[in-house]
């Protein structure tokens, strides 16, 4: 007799014996569905992958090629881009974007280049260094070899 004073049949155990053996059966049937269902869940993983890097192959393969970045701004004349100028000529560096007041920018341009000197060239490169954002798109959308003289350019800049 079990501790507690509880008498437990033969029929009783056999009765709990068998419910368990149904419920083990019941789970090995859940687990082997399970895994049937875990290998397709693989196998479709495994398709998807392989179309994802063949799609993938396919869009480089299908991409245009790159432009080729022009490695400097080409719409200074071939003189104006062969002529150097000391690294001590350096001017403003302020930027211009495209937003801020262009007749005040230029002005200020003038103003310090007045102090500290400079050819034509010196001017042009110095005010195509100070463009950025729109402004310096604006630039480099420029035809090629476009600009032959400073004036040329704050004409162009201002229009």
């Amino acid at each position: 007799m079990p501790p507690g004073g509880d008498n437990i049949t033969m029929q009783q155990l056999m009765e709990t014996m068998c419910a368990l053996q149904e419920a083990v059966a019941a789970s090995m049937v859940e687990i082997v569905a399970s895994q049937a269902a875990n290998e397709e869940l693989g196998r479709t993983n495994e398709e998807l992958r392989r179309d994802l890097k063949q799609t993938g192959e396919r869009a480089v393969d299908e991409r245009a090629p790159p432009v080729p970045l022009r490695t400097c701004p080409m719409s200074f004349s071939q003189a104006i881009m062969d002529t150097t100028f000391p690294i001590t000529s350096l001017g403003p560096k302020v930027t211009f974007t495209g937003v801020e007041d262009l007749e005040a920018h230029l002005t200020a341009f003038h103003t310090q280049m007045m102090l500290t000197g400079g050819s034509n060239v010196v001017y042009c490169k110095l005010l195509m260094s100070m463009l950025a954002d729109a402004a310096l798109e604006w630039f480099v959308s420029l035809p090629e070899r476009h600009i032959t003289t400073f004036d040329q350019f704050a004409t162009l800049f201002r229009e």
